[in-house]
């Protein structure tokens, strides 16, 4: 490294990654820079050269990157956590349940979003975990300099503008000179790194740089910081935060708030690889040639609605204008002409409009497919006598793209989870907890099922200590009294974990995407012929079902539906109808007592 201090690091690295271009390919030039900033002006319909009135911008890239933040993105409820024991698995519910909470309580649902918004736009995303319990996703617009061909192989540095009360809460993490740099700030914010054009503001702005990575050892080392056993090592891992005011001479100088080593980076990255290039090809830059050429064409016909929009006369006679008034006419007026030299309407009608409308249309087109964005799945009424199946078959296909993209995507979460989130998950968890969690309908059961069966044998037991003999009268009767006890208030139920309880305990994650993208139309309806077909011959589909060969091509069809087996099992395995009787059996206290459940 050239530079002598980290201050004079800062300076050279951030104007060389505003200003030099790194080759991809030969032909193919790149810089992070210029990528940031067309990204942003094109999603929200501005010119590279300014926007003006008399140029009309038709955004064609925002209403297509909307709809992949639609079709690409997952919800929390698609995150399910789950204890990866055999002895243990039955953990899965709390931790399920409590992660469900635990999300909501810290808006991680928002943090998901901004990741795949992020990721769409620029064609990766930056995350930070800043300590905090919801990891940080960066803005590139916030990065000052970083590797522009292999981002996490070189340091990172991101440009923070910060108000005095937000620095001076920074205290709080150890964080010096504060009061210094405050009072040496100006009244300004700095919107341009690159031209350093400046925005008077009613009060201060301090830009402060964040930098990380593995950096010369000397950096570390002056009177407040000493690793005397370290300085033998000539790079190490390390972070800054440093700020810069301008001396009395103009001259700028840096100073340093805090810094220390670290023991890895804090940063995970995402992003469709391009060799010799940081970042992948975003949502936006896949359509900037289509949106170019769409405003070219917009620009165009405006040029020309200007022309044939003014009404135009003409006459042979010289003075016509000179005998008689040809402003502010009334209705009625007498114009007077030579003979044979009348006033008449110049046609300006411009027949070439056509050419450029169809040439809009064709980018557009060129858009939407590069997009992947069907009329069907952007909510647009199909072509007149397009078959509902064929419409049904398109939109599935559409969707086709959109589940690769997502489920690419979700690896990243998950990783983000194994090793930043969940450990914190862990940490609350075997503090002990309660929360209150809304049960869905299976969940009611799993857990009803097990309560009655609990209480009943909890209550089988107490009888038979005290030398009663239970009944199946009195056993059922507790059944029911428990079930209705349980079920009384509602699917709310308070949920309690107790410390400790998942000390040990391995959790992992899945990320359903398949689920996110049923056709739930679909699916209703392959669910109805079902029901249809078992409805009008109930006896007989029974029967039918007690030949292992019919049961078994039943299970495929309703597989290669898409439903799941595992919800017809009870249709395809062999019934026995028993009935009630009404004689009272007295069941031993041995079996009674063997059969609690674990």
């Amino acid at each position: 490294m050239h530079s002598t201090d980290i201050y004079s690091y800062i300076t050279q690295e951030q104007t060389a990654f505003q200003t030099l271009k790194s080759t991809v390919v030969e032909g193919w030039d790149f810089n992070f820079y210029e990528h940031i900033k067309n990204t942003v002006i094109y999603k929200f319909g501005q010119y590279l050269s300014g926007k003006s009135d008399d140029k009309p911008n038709k955004n064609i890239i925002l209403p297509l990157l909307r709809l992949r933040y639609r079709t690409e993105g997952f919800d929390v409820k698609d995150i399910e956590l789950f204890v990866e024991d055999s002895k243990n698995h039955w953990k899965s519910f709390f931790v399920k349940k409590f992660h469900e909470y635990w999300a909501r309580k810290n808006e991680i649902d928002v943090f998901i979003d901004k990741e795949s918004e992020t990721d769409i736009d620029f064609g990766g995303v930056l995350v930070k975990d800043t300590g905090e319990i919801k990891p940080e996703v960066v803005p590139w617009q916030r990065v000052a300099f970083c590797d522009t061909t292999d981002l996490l192989s070189g340091p990172i540095c991101e440009r923070h503008q910060y108000s005095p009360d937000q620095l001076m809460e920074m205290s709080k993490k150890g964080w010096k000179k504060i009061d210094e740099i405050i009072t040496l700030s100006q009244n300004y914010k700095v919107i341009d790194k690159k031209t350093g054009r400046q925005t008077k503001t009613p009060s201060k702005y301090i830009e402060i740089y964040e930098l990380h990575g593995v950096l010369p050892a000397e950096w570390l080392y002056d009177d407040d910081y000493e690793y005397k056993n370290e300085k033998e090592e000539k790079y190490v891992r390390q972070f800054h935060i440093c700020g810069f005011y301008q001396t009395t001479d103009g001259n700028k100088q840096g100073i340093t708030l805090f810094k220390g080593k670290e023991s890895e980076s804090p940063y995970k990255f995402r992003t469709d690889e391009i060799y010799n290039r940081a970042i992948g090809y975003g949502g936006v830059e896949e359509l900037i040639e289509p949106q170019v050429w769409v405003n070219y064409g917009i620009i165009r016909e405006k040029g020309l609605l200007d022309q044939v929009s003014k009404i135009l006369y003409q006459t042979a006679d010289v003075a016509f204008a000179n005998k008689n008034k040809t402003s502010n006419l009334d209705n009625g007026e007498i114009l007077i002409h030579e003979p044979n030299s009348p006033l008449t309407q110049i046609n300006t009608y411009a027949p070439n409009m056509a050419l450029f409308e169809r040439a809009v249309v064709n980018w557009e087109a060129h858009a939407r497919q590069t997009s992947a964005a069907t009329e069907s799945i952007m909510g647009e009424t199909p072509s007149a006598g397009t078959p509902f199946k064929l419409q049904e078959l398109i939109t599935q296909t559409s969707l086709g793209l959109h589940d690769y993209r997502m489920g690419k995507n979700a690896v990243f979460i998950e990783g983000i989870y194994r090793d930043w989130i969940i450990p914190k998950i862990v940490k609350e968890l075997n503090a002990g907890q309660e929360w209150l969690s809304e049960l869905s309908a299976d969940e009611m059961k799993w857990v009803l099922d097990r309560l009655v069966e609990n209480e009943t044998n909890n209550m089988v037991k107490e009888l038979v200590l005290n030398g009663q003999i239970p009944t199946r009268e009195l056993i059922e009767a507790h059944k029911i009294h428990a079930r209705e006890q349980f079920l009384k208030g509602g699917n709310k139920k308070f949920l309690e974990v107790f410390k400790n309880e998942f000390k040990n305990a391995p959790i992992n994650i899945r990320i359903n995407v398949k689920g996110k993208q049923k056709d739930l139309v679909s699916m209703v309806d392959k669910m109805t012929n079902v029901f249809r077909t078992i409805m009008a011959n109930p006896q007989g589909f029974i029967q039918m079902m007690q030949i292992p060969a019919v049961a078994k091509t039943f299970s495929e069809i309703i597989e290669f539906s898409g439903l799941s087996p595992v919800d017809f099992a009870s249709f395809t395995t062999p019934q026995q109808f028993l009935q009630s009787q009404s004689v009272t059996q007295t069941i031993p206290s041995q079996q009674l007592v063997t059969n609690t459940v674990k």
